[in-house]
């Protein structure tokens, strides 16, 4: 591992995580922007005054080449990002083309038996399961959690109020590590199960068709994928900081303890206001957190000397424990994976180039994989054309056919002959 325990990270989750070693995190739990079309900010005079950020999603919120990036390695999944356009609207793709890149990296630096959790709402619920399920595995899917809570908030006209949060739970491979969580039974529940004590007033229910006693072990009932146990944090809440969108920690601490044991690491790549971490450092999990908000740092530690304890008396106070940084780190494993093959100068813009056309070829503006475009020199290397990127565009295999040695307003006017793209 190439990160130590406790580092807090003030800068872009993507350029963080490319720099984290490969399958080295046992669990990741992402709360990022819900697609909400909003933006937040915490309320003055609350601990988390100065938190702000922007669910709101344009074009500058992605990088072209990560059009080819997906397009080349997850084709199908990059149709499905391409289609949410048409069917909710540009937004949509480009939120999903900013989590898909991220979660390629995620997927990365989980360790074999490691899990990721999702936290998400019915906005985008749907299209993110269709992204994790191309860059996780189908098969690797695990629960749809429902987290349902009560909320006093007004029911809208013509529907149901909703009061609930999707988890998209998948793992790394088959080999996940899994502890099974209970909810421990109320007197009612266990007088009702076990109706039977014995001499040490220990509870049992007894068979007497098969003569045969099962006693209350204190484990209670098994906790299923309909969480409605878990409250939102109220007004008066301890652990309250007036973060947007903060979660409680008795939500993190299920996740935590299902999903990890003692000493491994927890990574939470949209951290805010630090409920993952602070939930992990009670458990004695080792952490990490990246936020884009230079206010994450005072939280966090606000938050760690307020709610946890000190390891020992002589050890300083958490928030003096935590590293904060703003420069991503550097791998140190085997990066045979993140090296680019060396391309020709000209190839090399093909990611680019296949985000700035969108994926639509410059001659009959036809949608094609990756696979089937083909760099093309717009004024030839013969006539003083360079490998710069301006010069450069990509063509499907018939248009740059058809284009041979010509020009692109040659080729543009032969189309518009044949009748594959209309006049103007």
């Amino acid at each position: 591992m190439n990160v130590e325990n406790r580092s807090l990270f003030i800068a872009d989750n993507l350029d963080v995580m490319r720099g984290i070693n490969s399958e080295c995190i046992d669990l990741i739990y992402l709360d990022p922007p819900f697609k909400s079309g909003k933006k937040w900010k915490a309320p003055i005079g609350s601990p988390a005054e100065g938190a702000e950020f922007k669910d709101i999603w344009e074009d500058e919120d992605i990088k072209h080449e990560w059009h080819g990036q997906i397009a080349e390695e997850h084709e199908e999944l990059y149709q499905i990002i391409q289609a949410s356009e048409r069917i909710y609207d540009k937004s949509m793709k480009i939120y999903l083309m900013a989590m898909t890149v991220r979660l390629f990296e995620m997927h990365r630096i989980l360790k074999p038996t490691g899990s990721v959790y999702l936290h998400c709402d019915p906005t985008a619920s749907h299209y993110l399961k269709m992204v994790m399920d191309d860059v996780f595995g189908k098969d690797n899917f695990r629960n749809e959690i429902i987290w349902g809570y009560a909320d006093r908030g007004r029911a809208p006209t013509g529907q149901y109020p909703r009061k609930h949060d999707t988890i998209l739970f998948y793992t790394r491979t088959p080999k996940n590590l899994f502890n099974r969580q209970y909810l421990a039974l109320s007197e009612h529940e266990i007088e009702e199960k076990y109706p039977h004590t014995d001499e040490n007033g220990r509870f049992y229910w007894h068979s007497k068709k098969q003569n045969r006693k099962a006693y209350y072990n204190g484990q209670g009932k098994n906790v299923l994928s309909h969480w409605t146990d878990i409250s939102i944090i109220n007004q008066i809440a301890k652990e309250r900081t007036g973060y947007p969108t903060q979660k409680p920690l008795a939500l993190l601490k299920r996740i935590i303890e299902a999903s990890t044991n003692e000493g491994d690491i927890v990574l939470d790549p949209f951290c805010g206001c630090a409920t993952a971490c602070v939930a992990a450092e009670q458990l004695h999990r080792q952490w990490i957190g990246i936020d884009i908000s230079p206010s994450a740092e005072d939280i966090t530690k606000l938050r760690l000397d307020a709610e946890t304890e000190q390891v020992r008396l002589t050890a300083p106070n958490p928030s003096q424990r935590v590293t904060v940084r703003t420069d991503p780190p550097k791998r140190t494993d085997d990066m045979r994976d993140a090296i680019q093959i060396r391309l020709p100068r000209a190839e090399a813009h093909k990611h680019t180039l296949y985000g700035q056309q969108e994926g639509r070829c410059k001659g009959c503006q036809v949608l094609f994989p990756f696979r089937n475009m083909t760099i093309d020199r717009i004024v030839s290397q013969k006539y003083g054309g360079t490998d710069r990127i301006e010069n450069m565009q990509l063509l499907c295999n018939a248009c740059n056919a058809a284009k041979g040695t010509g020009t692109q307003e040659e080729l543009i006017e032969r189309l518009r002959e044949n009748g594959t793209i209309q006049a103007a």
